[in-house]
């Protein structure tokens, strides 16, 4: 059972019965001597799809919800469900837009090193890999002499998200841009 203090991001823990995974966790120290650190904890519930959010004590308890974890790759867009395949056994499991929400902007076709969480078979969520790397479809032209500085432009790729790149990156170029933030790592 874990502890508030050691919850993390992308973690599954049971609240009133129902499994709920963490969005975000933010902590807050307070300026009064003698009081302990709270944490300010954004869950969201894996069958609703619900918001919670908590302010918790360092040592206030979850259980574990109970659920599995498998790897899958995005196959396809059917109407409003996107579509995934289990890389081990080839089933496969659908996720409404609505679900995915902030996820659209990294899915691109074949995507590999995603996971499912799946309860009682079904499943209910997925987690991005750490970065993906997307062709850049559409920026202003590179500038000649264009030194790796600080200076950016915004740049599109081929999910429609826009992203902050170094100016001297053309159209047609792959990147590698963070899932966590959005922002450009490095060419890919």
């Amino acid at each position: 059972m874990p502890k508030a203090s050691e919850l993390k991001k992308g973690e599954v823990v049971e609240i009133d019965g129902t499994p709920h995974v963490i969005k975000s966790v933010e902590a807050k120290s307070p300026s009064s001597r003698g009081t302990s650190t709270l944490y300010k904890v954004r869950f969201s519930n894996l069958i609703t799809g619900q918001k919670r959010d908590e302010s918790l004590k360092g040592d206030d308890m979850y259980a574990e919800a109970d659920f599995q974890r498998v790897q899958v790759q995005f196959s396809y867009v059917d109407r409003e469900l996107y579509i995934f395949m289990n890389t081990e056994d080839y089933s496969q499991y659908s996720l409404g837009r609505d679900i995915l929400a902030d996820q659209l902007d990294y899915l691109i076709d074949g995507l590999d090193g995603l996971t499912a969480l799946l309860i009682d078979g079904n499943i209910v969520a997925i987690d991005l890999p750490q970065s993906v790397t997307m062709s850049i479809v559409e920026t202003s032209p590179a500038i000649k002499g264009a030194s790796a500085s600080a200076r950016t432009k915004p740049a599109t790729v081929s999910t429609g998200l826009v992203v902050q790149i170094p100016e001297y990156i053309e159209q047609g170029e792959s990147i590698k841009i963070n899932t966590a933030d959005g922002r450009y790592m490095s060419r890919a």
